[in-house]
């Protein structure tokens, strides 16, 4: 039993506030996990007094500081406090034990669930694997047939390219055709007007001729209009525009 002046006194010999002081001596005079190698505990005997002296320290990473340190008495009944103790330590090693076993079944639960996740883990290594080999040949299939169909579109265009080259060539040939023609028809046109032109020269002094034995004659009747009628009807519609002239040159020779 510790009174709470003797708490505030030792607080004040180290410079530490109250309250931070209890709770480090908390950690230190009850056992935890986080307190272990944290704290030295140090009894000490006067032999000549016949007493007992329990200190603690808290070690820091350069040394170490005293917390406190308590005076031991003589116990009168020290049976009593085995015994306490006896049965304190009885108790710990059951919680400690039962701890224990319930850790070892969740260890087991666990290693259990861990098998079964495995398995299910090689099962769906095992499916994606298969789904992988399904989607590959499938795959394989549809780039197949892609890649016919793109050698169909090729041969395709590649035929429309000739036939549009074949065509190109056919309208060529058809237009170099029309213009050899065309030239043929022209010379055809310009050879005959001059095979033509010599017969109608000649016509006019055979005309002269015939009109000045005839104009001695009062009672014979010019017959000039009907011959030039007759003549437009049987002249060539492509040597109208010449035959005109000269019947426009006519009449003023026959008067």
């Amino acid at each position: 039993t510790v009174s709470e002046a003797d708490i505030s006194r030792e607080a004040a010999d180290i410079e530490m506030d109250r309250e931070k002081y209890v709770e480090e001596l908390r950690k230190a005079l009850i056992a935890q996990e986080e307190s272990a190698g944290r704290y030295n505990f140090v009894i000490s005997r006067d032999e000549q007094n016949k007493t007992c002296h329990f200190s603690y320290e808290r070690n820091l990473k350069d040394g170490s500081f005293r917390l406190g340190s308590l005076k031991l008495q003589e116990v009168p009944s020290p049976a009593e406090v085995i015994k306490e103790l006896i049965g304190y330590c009885l108790d710990s090693l059951g919680k400690l034990q039962a701890n224990t076993e319930h850790l070892q079944r969740e260890n087991e639960r666990l290693f259990s669930n861990w098998r079964d996740v495995e398995k299910r883990l090689e099962k769906c290594v095992e499916a994606k694997e298969e789904l992988e080999a399904d989607l590959y040949s499938r795959f394989v299939l549809v780039l197949n047939e892609k890649k016919a169909k793109i050698r169909n579109l090729q041969k395709l265009l590649s035929e429309a390219k000739e036939s549009a080259v074949d065509a190109k060539c056919a309208r060529d040939s058809i237009t170099t055709t029309e213009m050899a023609i065309k030239r043929e028809n022209d010379y055809d046109a310009s050879t005959d007007e001059e095979s033509e032109n010599p017969a109608r020269a000649s016509l006019p002094s055979a005309l002269e001729r015939r009109d000045s034995s005839l104009l001695g004659s009062p009672d014979i009747v010019d017959p000039a209009p009907r011959r030039k009628r007759r003549q437009r009807r049987a002249k060539p519609a492509g040597t109208g525009a010449k035959v005109a002239a000269m019947e426009a040159e006519q009449p003023a020779q026959e008067k």
